[in-house]
């Protein structure tokens, strides 16, 4: 496993993170292969975990604390996200210092921690000015109760915003942001990427294989494996994905990796980090095997003929006007 700095700061990531949004908890059996793969992930030098108040109602939370309890602390770096409803009363959601105060003590309650290394706001709230959020969250920093903090899906307009009033107002910085990217979603190149670049804020990309997309296991023309991400996810955000076109390029991108010698899977979160700004991709898994899928994207580097021919396959084109 490599590690990166996360943007301009100290903070060292691997290059492949664990995530909680899609963990299994549903029965004793499912809590301890979910344990079996945080395990894993210590062994093959995983050191960043990733979860969020909203992700099983809490139990997530309270799960990955416990899988991380028998480490040492210094040993791994774990993020929260908050935003999300939590309740039903007015206040309890949202990016408003009173809900931030007040969630993260109990996801702090949840993990068992004393702090957060990393804490995201899930979602821009409308509702509430980017200065109460940013000056709670730099509160938050100075207090000891968080170490960094950062947005998620936050556009390029609203993550300038932040840094700005961030300087403006005398503020801890924002040093991070988790947006969901991958070969089937590059909206953050147009304009978010330069931004991140230009300020110093890491990268943490989540959804890196969409949905499940990039792994392969769905074919042109074959049935939707049984147990699979689009037997069961309430959303369907996969089976949205499953289009001829996609498929297609899944079909090319898979013969790209068997050239290569990788799986899919290692090849799409390898192209990820082709990018300098990009700290870690935060991954899901429900077995250790697809684990050690992953992991094999961290060193790997993409030769430059195959990667003009992955630009050829996607065919992505930039959203920008030209003038004149």
């Amino acid at each position: 496993m490599k590690y990166r700095n996360m943007g301009n700061t100290g903070l060292k990531l691997s290059e492949v993170a664990l995530g909680s949004w899609v963990t299994n908890l549903s029965d004793a059996e499912a809590v301890a292969n979910a344990e079996t793969i945080v395990d894993k992930a210590f062994d093959l030098g995983v050191n960043f975990f990733d979860c969020a108040d909203a992700y099983s109602g809490g139990e997530a939370e309270r799960f990955l604390g416990r899988a991380l309890s028998k480490h040492r602390r210094g040993e791994y770096v774990v993020s929260s996200k908050v935003f999300f409803p939590m309740g039903r009363g007015a206040n309890e959601w949202g990016c408003s210092r009173k809900h931030i105060k007040e969630q993260l003590e109990i996801t702090l309650k949840n993990m068992k921690l004393d702090y957060l290394d990393l804490y995201f706001c899930h979602r821009f709230d409308p509702t509430t000015p980017i200065a109460e959020t940013v000056e709670v969250l730099s509160d938050l920093v100075r207090e000891g109760k968080i170490l960094y903090y950062g947005v998620s899906e936050w556009t390029a307009a609203q993550l300038t915003e932040a840094i700005l009033t961030a300087q403006r107002d005398g503020n801890r910085p924002l040093t991070v942001y988790q947006p969901q990217y991958n070969m089937m979603d590059r909206f953050i190149e147009d304009e978010i990427v330069d931004i991140c670049e230009r300020f110093g804020v890491g990268i943490t990309p989540f959804s890196p294989l969409s949905q499940g997309l990039l792994t392969g296991k769905y074919r042109k023309g074959m049935p939707i494996p049984e147990g699979s991400r689009a037997t069961w996810q309430a959303d369907k955000q996969i089976n949205n994905l499953l289009t001829e076109e996609n498929l297609d390029k899944v079909e090319q991108l898979l013969k790209v990796a068997d050239g290569l010698g990788v799986p899919l899977s290692a090849l799409a979160l390898a192209w990820i980090l082709r990018l300098g700004q990009i700290s870690s991709v935060i991954t899901g898994a429900s077995r250790p095997s697809q684990l050690e899928k992953n992991v094999g994207a961290s060193g790997f580097t993409i030769p430059d003929d195959a990667l003009g021919e992955i630009e050829k396959i996607l065919d992505y084109h930039p959203k920008f006007r030209r003038i004149g």
